[in-house]
């Protein structure tokens, strides 16, 4: 692996470069390679994470719009903490978790758009 040192001047500084660079130094060197599978069809997405050596009482769920946020608290064993956007909001009645064997297992509900959709009479 060769690694070339990026020149920076006042005028250029490459944002995408620095942040690409800090996720794979960050990756590298926390030894924390989290395996991710994501499966969708018609009505959910399907979302399953390896967190060995977790409980439930250890992680939290937020949904907020199309993100998907998972942590580990503070005093847990393991620390986690990784969000996930998806293309279209989740429904989140229609979702559920599952937690079983280390493996963490999502099915999230996709919502539905609502049309507003008007009709004008014409004149």
């Amino acid at each position: 692996m060769f690694f070339a040192p990026a020149v920076r001047t006042a005028r250029f500084v490459p944002r995408t470069y620095d942040r690409s660079l800090e996720r794979f130094v960050n990756q590298a060197f926390s030894g924390a390679q989290r395996s991710l599978n994501v499966e969708q069809d018609d009505k959910t997405w399907t979302l399953t994470l390896d967190v060995p050596g977790l409980s439930r009482d250890d992680l939290t769920i937020g949904i907020e719009g199309a993100v998907v946020r998972i942590e580990s608290k503070a005093e847990a064993k393991r620390q986690i903490k990784a969000a996930y956007e998806l293309p279209q909001d989740i429904d989140v009645a229609a979702s559920e978790a599952k937690l079983e064997n280390g493996v963490l297992s999502l099915k999230l509900g996709k919502r539905v758009p609502v049309s507003n959709v008007a009709q004008l009479a014409i004149n």
